[in-house]
This record gives structure tokens, C-alpha cells and sequence, in this order.
């Protein structure tokens, strides 16, 4: 194989290879898929439904609902009839596909964290300005930049990764079309270019997450300094589900890919996979609704009816 064009189609990694773990692996990622497309689906209702909760916090938590259903739509369904299949193959143009749409979902989703904290920084540290600040149209605008460096994002790395000469065989060490792992069936210098993009990536990647610790530093000491009890566990009610969600899809993505080479192997590579790309979309709203009296109201309302 000279070069990518002459690659028709990619070998992901499958799970298990006797017939009763493949399956095995199609239940448990069927269940997990039905309950991120139910749990992230309630939530997208009842926000839109409820006149309630149409504020800029509830706004933004729709928004990432959208993207944790396109982020784990990505992965999880084409794994699950490939184990349903005993297949392991995906196309060259569904292998581009998957790492545009996921690459884009994980971009914007982390640009998203990185405004509903400035979101509850200003709800918490600046509450006189707080109309002025998170209006509408300022919360339309910060969300439209949020998915808009993601899709820039998504195909600057896309391009970049299949404008490359592919010559190390069509196995994908990944049960999904994975940039590093595409990068490893490249045979060209070119590498540059894309590690390059990467550094790029991880500094933007950096400046979200110092923003994201610097508003907290902020809101953690005002705060402390409310007199009241009831005050101080309102705040943290409102800030403590945002900021699990945060630690949750900062921890994994950075452990995926920050780990040492000595301690990878295919089988931990498949687990912090799963880790970073599967769980975070099935646990967010579980997160955002355990101590959200107002989001779990407005979800009981939507399955009464």
C-alpha cells in the first residue's frame, strides 16, 4: 500500500474473539449506548419543554447533552455490529467519518466546560452584572464558538491526519478510527505536520483547562465568604455537578494520551478508550441531575405525562 487512496477499507480492533464475549461485548455496549441515548435525551426534552429552564446554565447543559449523543454515537454503534458481525472492518470514508465527528464532539465539548465555567463564575462572583453579561445573545455567540472551534479543530486534524502516505497495513490497534492510531500506519516524515497540529491542540487544550481552574479558584472564594449555609450549598450545588464532569472528561483524555509508553499495551490502550470516549456521555447526566433539584423536576414532569 503506497498511500491512503489505495486503502479501501480499515481493520479495527476487536474485543474478544470467541462468539460468546462478542456478543458478550454487544450487551454491555448496548446497554450503555441506550441509556446515554435515554438519559441525555430527557434531559435535552425537558430543558427545551420547561419554560423554567431556559437560563444560560441550563442552555449550555444542552448543548453538551448534543454532544455527549454525538460523541458516543460515533464509537459505539459501528463497534457494536462489528462484535454483532464478527466484522472488524469500517470503510476509508467511514473511518474519516468517525475521527472528524469525534475529534470535533470532544473539541467542542471541552470548549463548552470551558464557557459554563465562566458561566458560574460570573452567576457566583458577579451576580449585579450577570443579566448583562450572559444575555442571550452573548450565550448564542460563546455556544456557536464552542462547536465552531471544535468543527476547525476536527477538520484541520482530519485533513492533516488522511493527507498522509499509508504503508504499515490497514489494523487499527482501536475498536474505533483513532488519530494516533492512524498515525502509526504512516510511513512518511510528514508526521511533523500533524504532531505539529497536536502541540497546537494541547496548547489551546491547556489554556481552557487554566481558565477552567482559575474561575474556580474565584468561585471557591466567594463562596466562603456567603454567611449563610444554605447560600454557600446552593452555590456548590450548582457548581460541584460541572466540575465533576470536568475532572471526569479531563482525567481520562489526559491519561489516554499523556500515559508513559512503558505502561501501554493493547489492552490498557482499549480500557482508557472506553474510559474517555463511552463513559463521560453515559455519566454526565447522571452527574448534572443528582443535585440539580430543578433539572430532576423537570425530568420527573417529562415522564409523568
Amino acid at each position: 500500500m503506497s498511500n491512503g487512496s489505495s486503502i479501501t477499507q480499515f481493520l479495527l480492533l476487536a474485543f474478544a474473539d470467541t462468539r460468546e464475549l462478542q456478543l458478550l461485548h454487544f450487551g454491555l455496549f448496548l446497554g450503555i449506548y441506550l441509556a446515554a441515548l435515554l438519559a441525555n435525551s430527557l434531559i435535552i426534552t425537558a430543558i427545551a419543554c420547561d419554560q423554567r429552564l431556559h437560563t444560560p446554565m441550563y442552555f449550555f447543559l444542552l448543548s453538551l447533552a448534543l454532544l455527549d449523543l454525538g460523541c458516543i454515537s460515533t464509537t459505539v454503534p459501528k463497534s457494536m455490529a462489528n462484535s454483532l458481525w464478527d466484522n472488524r472492518a469500517i470503510s476509508y470514508w467511514g473511518c474519516v467519518a468517525q475521527v472528524f465527528f469525534f475529534f470535533f464532539c470532544a473539541a467542542a465539548e471541552f470548549s463548552l466546560l470551558t464557557v459554563m465555567s465562566y458561566d458560574r463564575y460570573v452567576a457566583i462572583c458577579k451576580p449585579l452584572h450577570y443579566g448583562t453579561l450572559m444575555g442571550s445573545r452573548a450565550c448564542v455567540h460563546m455556544a456557536a464558538a464552542a462547536w465552531g472551534s471544535g468543527f476547525l479543530n476536527a477538520l484541520l486534524h482530519t485533513a492533516s491526519t488522511f493527507s498522509l502516505p499509508l504503508c504499515q497495513g490497514n489494523a487499527v490497534d482501536q475498536f474505533f478510527c483513532e488519530i494516533p492510531q492512524i498515525l502509526k500506519l504512516s510511513c512518511s516524515d510528514t508526521c511533523l505536520r500533524e504532531f505539529q497540529l497536536l502541540v497546537f491542540s494541547a496548547f489551546a487544550f491547556l489554556a481552557c483547562f487554566v481558565f477552567i481552574v482559575l474561575s474556580y479558584v474565584q468561585i471557591f472564594r466567594a463562596v466562603l465568604r456567603i454567611p449563610s449555609e444554605q447560600g454557600q450549598h446552593k452555590a456548590f450545588s450548582t457548581c460541584l455537578p460541572h466540575l465533576a464532569v470536568v475532572s471526569l472528561f479531563v482525567s481520562t483524555a489526559m491519561f489516554a494520551y499523556l500515559k508513559p509508553p512503558s505502561i501501554s499495551s493493547p489492552v490498557l490502550d482499549l480500557v482508557v478508550a472506553v474510559l474517555y470516549s463511552v463513559v463521560p456521555p453515559a455519566l454526565n447526566p447522571l452527574i448534572y441531575s443528582m443535585r440539580n433539584q430543578e433539572l430532576k423536576d423537570a425530568v420527573w414532569k417529562l415522564v409523568t405525562r
